[in-house]
């Protein structure tokens, strides 16, 4: 009966049918794995192996990243105190140069681990030591998010260098108390604005959590972004409204209806986000495929869950749009804002190569755009780490 069972739920999840309560949150686990945030040992060999060997795309994926700003050894930290980040970045008073000191730590880090060049360790930890000796808020109206976007890529640098490199990184403990004290208070209670926020302020929550082992931050932090999950990607399933968060108070149909841009015909893979555009959209899909990613790697497997589904969907939907499907009527009044941007690999490396499930547009869509570069925000280089990945 157990087997039968089990195989009844399997076919459920294939037909997009298995329901998971959204504020199922599963437990962090009793020891985390590292390095455990985004890729995990295994992927980053696998990368490595590749490479070595000139496979693509995996080859040409590193060129472009030890090619790219980010790799640069030469580069300078730009730390500062405090960081101010009104909407949409104005003012722009060290977000760009922290967002990108963060990726640039976890570009070094990836190419340490690949050539094992010392100088691409030494270069991350100075990034890290940087800022852990500078900063100590972030303010205006865009703090919550940019704190979410720099702190998602921060853990996965440090997770790298902290447990691959044998070199001393004397700073380590200062670094951590940066994420406790600067960035996890400012992500981790959420936030009620466009979905993309809380997305991206959950992946940073989770990442930190794996690296300080905060096993309170990790699940309260997954449980928030179970809750969001189902409110940002609508199923069939979920009934003739989407889902919603209970903070926001979306009592009635007008209210999900602004919610959701103006959308009032829903339909599998549609996000809260979409019909704002595509390039938003990108940011919350990215953070769901992350988060999910890192959840696998600590031993709790998203990906058979509805959020597995929800991110199926919206990839397919938005990736056959951004492949040049006409776009209906009924859909965001006939006209669609484009530019999902690099954020495939992840989802479609889970859900198709490891899984097994069909994502035709997705697949396309991400095969087009090989090698996957970085969104200069908070992704970075996803076609070498988990470009058909079995990790």
């Amino acid at each position: 009966m157990r087997r039968t069972a089990l195989l009844a739920a399997v076919a459920a999840l294939a037909a997009g049918a298995l329901a998971v309560p959204a504020d199922a949150a599963p437990a962090a686990p009793a020891t985390f794995v590292h390095p455990g945030v985004t890729v995990s040992q295994g992927q980053l060999d696998f990368a490595r192996s590749k490479v070595n060997a000139g496979a693509q795309p995996w080859k040409g994926a590193f060129d472009a990243m030890l090619a790219s700003k980010y790799a640069d050894l030469n580069r300078t930290p730009r730390p500062r105190a405090v960081v101010e980040c009104g909407s949409y970045s104005n003012p722009n008073y060290g977000c760009t140069d922290e967002r990108e000191d963060a990726i640039a730590a976890y570009t070094d880090a990836l190419a340490w681990y690949v050539t094992r060049d010392e100088r691409y360790a030494r270069k991350a930890i100075q990034l890290m030591d940087a800022w852990s000796a500078v900063i100590t808020d972030h303010t205006n109206s865009n703090a919550p998010l940019q704190t979410g976007w720099a702190g998602s890529s921060w853990p996965r640098a440090a997770e790298i260098i902290k447990y691959t490199y044998g070199g001393s990184w004397a700073n380590s403990g200062r670094f951590a108390t940066m994420l406790r004290d600067v960035y996890l208070p400012e992500v981790i209670n959420g936030s009620n604005s466009n979905g993309n926020w809380e997305l991206s302020m959950m992946e940073a929550a989770v990442g930190i959590s794996v690296f300080l082992e905060d096993r309170t931050s990790y699940d309260k932090a997954m449980a928030k972004f179970r809750t969001r999950t189902a409110a940002y990607v609508y199923l069939d399933s979920d009934g003739d409204l989407p889902k919603t968060v209970p903070s926001q108070n979306l009592n009635t149909r007008d209210k999900i209806v602004g919610y959701w841009q103006g959308q009032s015909t829903f339909v599998t893979g549609l996000t809260q986000e979409t019909c704002r555009d595509f390039t938003h959209t990108g940011y919350g899909i990215s953070a769901i495929s992350h988060v999910a990613e890192t959840s696998r790697i600590q031993g709790q497997d998203l990906y058979g869950t509805d959020v597995g589904e929800r991110l199926r969907q919206a990839l397919g939907f938005q990736a056959r749009y951004e492949l040049g499907t006409a776009v209906p009527s009924w859909l965001c009044g006939g006209s669609l804002k484009l530019g999902l941007g690099p954020v495939t690999e992840v989802g479609y490396n889970a859900l198709h190569n490891r899984l097994g499930m069909a994502m035709t547009n997705t697949q396309a869509l991400t095969e087009r755009n090989r090698p996957a570069g970085s969104n200069n925000l908070f992704v970075a280089w996803e076609t070498l780490t988990h470009g058909d990945n079995p990790g």
